[in-house]
């Protein structure tokens, strides 16, 4: 199987080849600039492969959660490459991306979705596959949990923005935490392969965005209510 797998949902842009278990990538940090990488990284990369776009299998992109407009973008792209090669799609989870870098059997994933709020799930390994046993949510860090389970590992930049009280509260229930760990299209490859290989593809027109949250901004009122807090 020969995949192109699109990331943007965060402040990294990142792009990688999936050819037959062999991964090429590029990553970058992007800031505001996820526009004016994605299709160079994908070049250079078919460039560097000696791939044509209409001899892979199909695109597979980080469906969020994530950035409001990272989201749109791997959408637009992912659909334009997609409908130009006649080539089918697949969405990828960014927060189960963060439990596929890890080692561990059981993830607690959090990503920062800033406005003081988090996004997060909980993943348990099935296999070559993760099961979901927390399905992706927006929240207050406050309000984040470990399932009750045992040997619960962290990861994912939402760690960093907890307040020291609720990160000590769940360091003492994880084996470890992983802040460092961002989504990135070759973590996501395999996991895009395994959604292919099971018939999870679908027609680009089909491509869009996993949303949780339906506003990119707090009112002066919301901000000063959350200040007082």
């Amino acid at each position: 199987m020969k995949l192109l797998v699109l990331d943007t949902s965060t402040e990294w842009c990142s792009a990688a080849l999936w050819l037959e278990g062999t991964v090429h990538a590029r990553r970058e940090l992007a800031e505001q600039r996820h526009s004016s990488l994605i299709l160079p990284m994908v070049d250079a990369l078919l460039k560097e492969t000696g791939i044509s776009l209409r001899a892979l299998d199909g695109i597979g992109y980080g469906a969020g959660p994530g950035s409001f407009t990272g989201l749109r973008i791997a959408c637009a792209v992912t659909q334009g490459l997609a409908f130009g090669a006649d080539l089918p799609v697949v969405g990828v989870s960014t927060l189960e991306s963060l439990a596929a870098q890890t080692g561990a059997e059981r993830v607690l994933t959090l990503l920062d979705a800033r406005m003081t709020e988090v996004y997060w799930a909980a993943y348990e390994r099935d296999g070559e596959d993760w099961r979901t046993t927390l399905a992706p949510r927006l929240a207050a860090p406050d309000s984040v949990f470990v399932p009750d389970a045992a040997d619960w590992a962290g990861a994912g930049n939402g760690f960093a923005v907890l307040d020291a009280g609720v990160r000590a509260e769940l360091a003492a229930r994880l084996t470890q935490i992983d802040e460092t760990l961002m989504p990135d299209a070759a973590a996501m490859a395999p996991l895009a392969a395994r959604a292919f290989a099971r018939g999870a593809a679908a027609d680009a027109a089909a491509a869009a965005p996993i949303y949780l949250r339906d506003k990119v901004a707090l009112t002066v009122q919301e901000r000063r209510a959350k200040k007082t807090a």
